[in-house]
């Protein structure tokens, strides 16, 4: 997974810049910046927007008891795709606005519901490396989860004794 981050990084500004040279080669140079400017207002004003209602829709479901799955992906999906806004190109911009619309943020929800529960599912099937193994992996791990069939069972930890207060209460 990280060398596809590392990649990321080596391709996008590529890829960005590439666009903006496109179009400024359709539309002219300075009609393409205050384009990419245009945009970035743009964004800001909708990233400002959307996190403030993403904000109180968090804030209500913690009022209200309610578990607040929703309402966190969307506050993710509102910061990633306030990232990709504010960083200039076209491409970025793109899928920044596909995170942080109201009307196409159920879609990106859905991806990165299926993304998450994918990438869970396999750290639980691999172990979550440095936390004890993980669920189900040989190691310590967390409340008796992990541990593995030849380690004690936590009865077997108990010591018998009584607690003896070296000093009296006042």
């Amino acid at each position: 997974m990280g060398w596809l981050v590392a990649v990321a990084l080596l391709l996008v500004p590529i890829v960005e810049i590439y666009v903006i040279i496109q179009v400024g080669q359709v539309i002219g140079g300075w009609p393409t910046v205050a384009l990419l400017i245009a945009e970035s207002a743009l964004g800001a004003w909708l990233i400002k927007r959307e996190g403030r209602r993403a904000w109180a829709a968090l804030q209500s479901s913690f009022e209200t008891g309610k578990m607040p799955g929703r309402e966190l992906a969307d506050g993710a999906l509102v910061l990633i795709g306030g990232t990709l806004l504010l960083t200039p190109g076209f491409v970025t911009d793109i899928f920044g606005f596909f995170f942080v619309l109201p009307f196409t943020r159920p879609l990106a929800r859905r991806a990165l519901t299926a993304f998450l529960g994918r990438r869970v599912t396999q750290l639980g099937a691999t172990g979550l490396g440095g936390l004890g193994g993980g669920l189900g992996g040989p190691g310590p791990g967390f409340g008796g989860f992990g541990q593995s069939p030849n380690s004690p069972r936590p009865a077997d930890n108990v010591v018998q004794g009584e607690v003896i207060d070296p000093e009296p209460p006042r």
